[in-house]
């Protein structure tokens, strides 16, 4: 069997229009807002009785921006350290399936109402099963290296973070005028380690400063024994691409270009 054919039921329609905005694991706390559309005219309407009396499903889904792998990963928690790929839950996978749980709120015709996720908008679905604890939840089972790596995160923050006058003020016409604000994850990030690491997007960027890669945008920061500085924000794509028809419908695309036009010094 060399091959095998699969069809999506269906998309997710999710706010997070990058991977960067998908938390490693979702707080259900978190009020969002994911529906999954299922396809019409297959006969899901059938499909999809009962399951309103499950509290939680299961999500069968295909990474559909990852088109390789390899059989060693640098997860995005914890040490910098290369993990077996099968030992993760990285998306860069010889077959890119991935599984979720989530919450099903309701269930409205062919649109199913979900809490917190970790997919991205338009992240196709093969598969909906239900979520049945007594078969589903295993809570004395081991969990290897990332029970070592929940324990350290476990421990409070080893850095501080401050912003800037500079970055302050990006980050507040961001929200004030775009409605794009990604300074919770930054915090989150670089409160436990910001020093360079290739899945956390972080880089050495000249002699004293570092960027980290937030989706459509990059945060440039500096460390100074345990405080970690937001200098200044910028825009992820620089304007030849912002302006290039060919590119249209790039993440985030017109609060680029007006960030340039407000914050002309950028990288060209």
């Amino acid at each position: 069997m060399n091959s095998l054919t699969l069809q999506p039921i269906g998309f997710i329609r999710t706010e997070k229009q990058v991977k960067f905005q998908a938390k490693h694991q979702p707080a259900e706390a978190d009020a969002e807002s994911n529906i999954l559309e299922l396809l019409p005219d297959l006969g899901y309407e059938n499909a999809l009785r009962d399951l309103e009396g499950f509290s939680r499903i299961w999500l069968v889904w295909w990474f559909h921006r990852n088109d390789t792998w390899r059989p060693q990963v640098l997860p995005p928690r914890g040490p910098s350290q290369r993990r077996g790929l099968f030992a993760t839950r990285s998306p860069h996978r010889p077959n890119p399936l991935g599984i979720t749980p989530v919450q099903l709120l309701r269930v409205e015709k062919l649109r199913l109402f979900l809490g917190a996720c970790d997919l991205v908008d338009g992240t196709p679905i093969f598969d909906i099963k239900p979520y049945v604890p007594a078969y589903d939840s295993f809570p004395d089972a081991t969990n290897g290296w990332i029970g070592e790596v929940d324990a350290l995160l476990a421990a409070p923050p080893a850095y501080s973070i401050a912003f800037a006058p500079l970055a302050e003020t990006q980050a507040a016409w961001l929200l004030d005028t775009w409605q794009i604000d990604f300074r919770d994850r930054l915090r989150e990030l670089l409160s436990r380690d910001p020093t360079p690491h290739r899945t956390r997007r972080i880089t050495k960027r000249g002699a004293s400063q570092f960027e980290i890669g937030c989706g459509a945008w990059r945060a440039i920061f500096s460390v100074r024994d345990k405080t970690v500085t937001i200098d200044s924000l910028e825009p992820g794509y620089p304007p030849r691409f912002l302006q290039d028809p060919a590119r249209a419908g790039m993440p985030d695309q017109a609060a680029q270009l007006a960030f340039y036009e407000r914050w002309p010094e950028q990288p060209q």
